[in-house]
């Protein structure tokens, strides 16, 4: 459990870091969003810019708020910019496929892979591990308070609301059937302390349904 806390500080220094970068990103007061009417270019640049980390065939990058992975034909997309993208990272004719990633309403990690073996391989392990409802990614988060338990499941249901122009993930109360049918998702995710201080908290979060 101690190497926890290091690792999360480095985060942080990245994070803090990252925001004197300039950029289609780095100049935003809120670099976690993909700001309005990035040209083809830019946005191949900042994606090339918010790679995390090359290992093999695999790339992670940090995925801004706002990018869908997929669209509609001619609509700027993570898939329609990945032929430039793979050719700004030097892959050559080895053209980068989805492997793992978040939706358009939220920032995060994207797993992209260079072999389509290798992709294949990932993307049914991922389906496999919902399926069974095992954890494949965790997450940590400061809590303002701390929690009654050290460990536990939160269970929430969830919908996307449009607030001052940003489209946020907010809870909802006994959601009704109606409230599913129009897109409220029930989730499942499992939680555990991890340090505590002054009123707040460090929490791992592993979510046992959804995409995460």
């Amino acid at each position: 459990m101690g190497p926890v806390i290091p690792e999360f500080s480095r985060h942080q220094r990245q994070l803090r870091g990252s925001r004197q970068r300039s950029g289609p990103l780095g100049d935003q007061p809120f670099p976690g969003l993909l700001p309005k009417n990035l040209s083809r270019e830019e946005l191949v640049d900042a994606l090339r810019a918010a790679v995390v980390d090359r290992k093999g065939p695999l790339v992670t990058l940090n995925k801004p708020q706002g990018l869908p992975v997929t669209g509609k034909p001619g609509e700027l997309t993570l898939f329609s910019v990945l032929p430039e993208l793979s050719q700004s990272l030097g892959l050559g004719k080895q053209e980068l496929q989805v492997v793992r990633a978040s939706g358009k309403e939220s920032s995060g990690l994207v797993l992209l892979s260079s072999c389509p073996q290798t992709a294949s391989r990932l993307q049914k392990f991922f389906t496999h591990a919902r399926r069974a409802q095992r954890p494949t990614a965790t997450y940590c988060a400061v809590t303002d308070g701390i929690p009654a338990a050290s460990e536990g499941k939160i269970q929430a249901a969830l919908k996307l609301e449009h607030i001052d122009g940003v489209n946020l993930t907010v809870p909802v109360k006994a959601p009704s059937r109606k409230d599913i049918l129009e897109g409220v998702k029930k989730t499942l995710s499992h939680f555990r302390v991890v340090a505590t201080g002054s009123g707040c908290a460090l929490v791992q979060l592993q979510p046992l349904t959804g995409p995460g």
